[in-house]
């Protein structure tokens, strides 16, 4: 019995201190620890919040101001000026009305200067500038505006319709010219920049991601291998650098999908491997040499393989050929079905134009196909792609 109260009472103690333990903690919870001062969650009079440090997502920086930093430097503001002839009243053109005043000397036709904007990318610092063809077609005064503000003029060194690209020249020594980037290695959902003169408010950087890449069949170039962009792109930014988080460049920017002109986030850029390429062709040659075999073609369909007892829907049909071009010349008439070049099967007639334009004039290639029920094989001899007739 005396057991049993003297166990009882030390419970009760125990249970007793661990609760007052308890009820002091809640009211003076700095006594708990003498040493560390106490916290306050609320900033004094005339204190000062720390500031945060920026916070990284898988490397990538929380800001892309140091890439912005070197690459803006390198892109350039165009301004075009143009001479537009005005058509004049076809009534003066009309013989009868003309009558009447044969003896008057027929007025001269007047001219209307037209000025446009656009961007441009430095790709070498002795002054080589690339940026599209539409920002320079039929310009009679280019004018550059740097990044510093001065204000230099440009000459054209060639053009290339059929990728929409041109290269300037400036006569100006240690331009900045920009890194170029690997497009091989760039993936969807990478951070893109876009900076250029949109709408001629001066330099603007617009950030996005790459949205797609090798786009095509777009109807846009003749030759289009594009990179897609969401970031903002607008009237102006054409020829515009689009850059990487590292402030490398990874495209021309070149056109954008918009019903209403303005920015839709579907941009498109030229990749600056293919513009490279396109540069140096117009640096050594002043064009850009593609092979061609002079035909037309069209894509086959499942209806026109059926009425060609083909086993296969593959291969282009040949709608046109020109009379003594290399293709006439080696025997391909209309009707012919095309499968392969070189041993290569063309899925449709853009593929055989790309492969086509990559043959060097004056080489050989096989061409395999069909004509009716008989297999087809010939050698062409490609010649040189004549320029893109003026639109």
């Amino acid at each position: 019995m005396e057991l049993r109260k003297l166990f009882s009472f030390a419970l009760t103690s125990i249970t007793a201190g661990l609760a007052a333990a308890f009820v002091v903690l809640i009211l003076q919870p700095n006594l708990l620890n003498k040493n560390t001062p106490p916290s306050s969650t609320a900033p004094q009079a005339g204190q000062h919040l720390p500031i945060p440090t920026l916070l990284t997502i898988q490397n990538e920086p929380a800001s892309y101001s140091a890439a912005v930093k070197k690459a803006a430097p390198s892109v350039v503001n165009i301004f075009t000026t143009k001479l537009i002839k005005e058509k004049g009243n076809p009534i003066f053109d009309d013989p009868a009305f003309r009558s009447f005043f044969k003896d008057q000397p027929r007025a001269k036709p007047r001219h209307q200067q037209e000025n446009s904007l656009g961007s441009g990318v430095i790709m070498d610092s002795r002054g080589y500038i690339l940026t599209n063809h539409h920002v320079i077609e039929d310009a009679s005064e280019i004018q550059l505006v740097l990044h510093d503000g001065r204000s230099i003029p440009a000459a054209v060194v060639g053009t290339d319709p059929d990728t929409d690209l041109a290269v300037l020249f400036a006569h100006t020594e240690n331009l900045p010219a920009i890194k170029l980037g690997d497009t091989e290695q760039i993936e969807v959902g990478d951070i893109a920049l876009a900076i250029g003169n949109p709408f001629g408010v001066g330099q603007t950087v617009t950030m996005g991601i790459i949205s797609a890449t090798g786009r095509n069949r777009l109807g846009i170039n003749t030759f289009e291998d594009f990179i897609q962009t969401d970031a903002a792109i607008n009237p102006g930014n054409s020829g515009g650098a689009l850059i990487n988080a590292h402030g490398q460049l990874l495209g021309i920017n070149t056109v954008i999908f918009s019903k209403t002109g303005g920015s839709q986030g579907i941009g498109f850029a030229i990749p600056v491997s293919l513009a490279q390429g396109i540069m140096q062709q117009l640096l050594v040659h002043g064009r850009v040499v593609r092979g061609w075999l002079g035909i037309m073609a069209q894509d086959m369909t499942p209806e026109l393989a059926e009425s060609f007892n083909l086993p296969q829907v593959e291969g282009i049909l040949i709608s046109g050929v020109l009379e003594q071009g290399p293709a006439d010349l080696a025997g391909i008439t209309p009707g012919d079905i095309i499968t392969q070049i070189n041993n290569e099967k063309s899925s449709d007639a853009r593929d055989i134009l790309n492969t086509i334009a990559m043959q060097p004039p004056g080489s050989i290639v096989t061409i395999s196909g069909w004509r009716g029920q008989h297999q087809l094989k010939l050698k062409a001899l490609i010649a040189e792609r004549p320029p893109t007739p003026r639109r």
